[in-house]
């Protein structure tokens, strides 16, 4: 009996060893909520990865504790936990999983990190159109890697890809902001984000 208790909490302890530890600069990714507009944003972005995801923040490494920038709708940029990040103070579940930039210099890291830092307190961006004031999600991270040319811009489309016509959460919220849907225009979602052959993935948090 000791033996097999010695045994396992061995095993233990080697997949903790092994398990890839976050690092400034990672990139999380979340799935979906069940809310409105979570599901027009996940319906019109699915890519060829079968990801879910809609929501997107930038790691940082504070005295051993993994905090993530990011901006959030109803709150703008923000610094928050992994923990709360992970848990958001809704009441959905959610798939929270770990990409990193394969090539990048740590001074560009750095760089990002401060960037992230520097935003905090901007607006969300609820029109989605990149000259508009504030940040979307994607639109945040995006801009963090700029001139590293690691994410980019594509032609928003905000239909649903089997039925071409748009979502029914897309046309109730730019009939709230009275404007008409940015259909064509440039911008970058999770989906098409967690695609970029500059990032691989690490592993699932959640």
């Amino acid at each position: 009996m000791k033996s097999f208790f010695f045994i396992f909490i061995l095993a233990l302890s080697i997949s903790c060893t092994n398990s890839p530890q976050i690092k400034s600069g990672d990139i999380v990714f979340r799935g979906a909520s069940s809310s409105n507009l979570s599901e027009a944003i996940n319906e019109v972005t699915q890519t060829s990865k079968s990801t879910n995801y809609t929501h997107i923040g930038i790691c940082d490494v504070e005295d051993g504790n993994v905090v993530v920038y990011h901006s959030d709708l109803g709150k703008g940029v923000v610094k928050e936990s992994l923990e709360l990040f992970i848990n958001s103070d809704d009441s959905a579940s959610y798939t929270i999983d770990l990409y990193r930039i394969k090539t990048i210099a740590p001074k560009q890291i750095k760089k990002a990190v401060s960037m992230a830092k520097s935003l905090m307190g901007n607006p969300y961006n609820t029109t989605y159109i990149l000259e508009d004031k504030g940040y979307y999600c994607s639109e945040y991270v995006y801009e963090l890697f700029k001139t590293d040319s690691v994410f980019k811009l594509e032609p928003m489309t905000f239909k649903n890809p089997q039925t071409n016509t748009f979502h029914k959460g897309w046309i109730e919220h730019y009939q709230k902001l009275g404007i008409a849907i940015p259909e064509g225009k440039l911008g970058c979602n999770p989906n098409g984000m967690a695609n970029s052959k500059a990032l691989k993935f690490i592993k699932k948090i959640q």
